[in-house]
This record gives C-alpha cells, structure tokens and sequence, in this order.
C-alpha cells in the first residue's frame, strides 16, 4: 500500500499509464484506463478497485475521492497525487479529469455463461468502433442484459475510447470473447432464441419470436452480419427504413434490437 506525489513526465509509472492507450500495452498487462471520479466509483462498487488512482491536487478532499483513495489502498494499490499537466498527458485531453484508474481487464469464459441468468444476451461480430462497442455495452447494462459476447477480431472494449463510451458500464457488464468456430459450437446448446438483423431480412423486428432467453446477434459497421453467421440465427429480421438513409449506426440498430427483444 503506497501513496505518494509524482510531478515528472518522464516517471516510469506515468509513462506505463500513458501507455495504456496502446492496444499492445493493454494486452501485454491486463490493464486499462478509466477516467473520472464516476467510472473509478462505479468500478469500486462493483468489486474492481484500481491498481492504480491517479488524482489531481484538489481532488483528495471530494468525499468520493476520499472512498475511491481508500478502496485503493484497501485492495493493496497505488495512490498517486499527480500535476494537471500529467493528468493531461494521461488521458490525452486539454481538460482532463480529475481522477483517473488503472484497473485490471475482466473477461469471462464462454463457458461459464449461463443463459437463464437474463432475458437477452447480446453478440458482435467483428465490431470495429470503440465509440459503438462502448455504446453497446452502456445500453446492455441499462436493459438488464446479460452480457455482451465479442465475435471472432473486434475492437478493443477496455480502449480508452471504449470506456469512456460505457460511461462506467464497462464494470457492471460481463464480457465474453469466442472465435468463429468455438461461438458457433457453442450456439448449438443455446436454450432460447438467436435473432440476427440483415438488410435483406423479411420479418419486421417487432414480430419477431424472440424466445428467451434471446440472443441478439449483430454484425459490424461495414458488412453486417456475414453468410455464415446469419445462418445460425433461428430468424433474421429487418428495422424498418422509412426515409433516404438505408441502414442505421451499429449501437443505435443493437439498442432497439435489445429493448425490442427486453
């Protein structure tokens, strides 16, 4: 347990923290970034405290910051006060936060899913955008899912751009992470329904048959659901396009397939 101030750019801690917004760096320690005394609480109240909490000068004396220094401590972390110009370089922000965590990454194993556990469960193919899996995973959270399974290359959800997307739902929403073959195996045993959407579907979203436990099945900004994936579904459906645009963005088309399915 440690708490101490570090001013220098160059501290080899600061530099490791700043690093963090690295992919490689991220999946060479387990750890990410989470920015803000509301993420880090979020984090502390669902069982993640940081390895790591960085605050500014003023920050120690907010109540909250008090708990989140605390909880820091408890779980054997490092405090560290730091200057605005480091809190800046951290979170690669004019305006930073005034707190920023280090937490360790959280992914669960596909087996240990246990579909009753919620009504709908969500799964995307190769997703691309950290802004769209970050909003997914947000929206997740707010209906009830599950979890969220992360099919075959997508993009990173402990980015730093991921995590601020969740607003701090990246610690309240399990994760789950399957190549092609093993979420295909896998989707055999699935007790409920799997519901994916394609452009050339015929069945409305609002008719479908979204048996629970049900599954939602997207697939990414570019191609959408592939060949091979949308013949696991038990029915493909389509959201209606009533003006000129003839799809919607990933995170908004996963949001009222979710609360259709909820």
């Amino acid at each position: 347990m440690s708490t101490r101030t570090v001013t220098s750019l160059t501290n080899p801690t600061v530099k490791a923290v700043r690093a963090l917004h690295m992919r490689k760096a991220r999946d060479e320690t387990g750890l990410f970034v989470a920015e803000g005394l509301k993420a880090v609480i979020e984090g502390i109240q669902t069982g993640h405290a940081p390895a790591i909490l960085m605050h500014g000068p003023d920050a120690a004396n907010h109540a909250l910051a008090k708990t989140a220094i605390a909880a820091t401590l408890a779980a054997n972390g490092e405090v560290i006060e730091v200057t605005q110009d480091i809190l800046a370089k951290v979170s690669r922000r004019e305006n930073p936060q005034a707190v920023v965590g280090v937490f360790r990454q959280t992914y669960q194993p596909l087996s240990t899913l246990e579909p009753p556990a919620a009504r709908v469960w969500v799964a995307l193919h190769r997703v691309r955008d950290p802004g769209n899996l970050g909003t997914i995973i947000r929206t997740a959270d707010a209906a009830g899912c599950g979890g969220v399974i992360l099919v075959g290359e997508c993009c990173d959800p402990y980015s730093v751009e991921a995590v601020r997307a969740t607003m701090g739902s990246i610690f309240a929403t399990p994760l789950y992470r399957a190549g092609e073959a093993e979420f295909a195996a896998w989707r055999n045993a699935w007790p409920g329904s799997v519901v994916g959407t394609l452009l050339s579907a015929e069945v409305d979203h609002r008719e479908a048959d979204y048996g629970k436990p049900a599954l939602i099945l997207m697939g990414n900004e570019q191609q959408g659901l592939p060949s091979d994936m949308a013949a696991l579904c038990d029915v493909n459906v389509k959201i209606p396009m009533r003006g000129r645009a003839d799809s919607l963005n990933l995170s908004v088309a996963t949001g009222i397939m979710i609360y259709a399915a909820a």
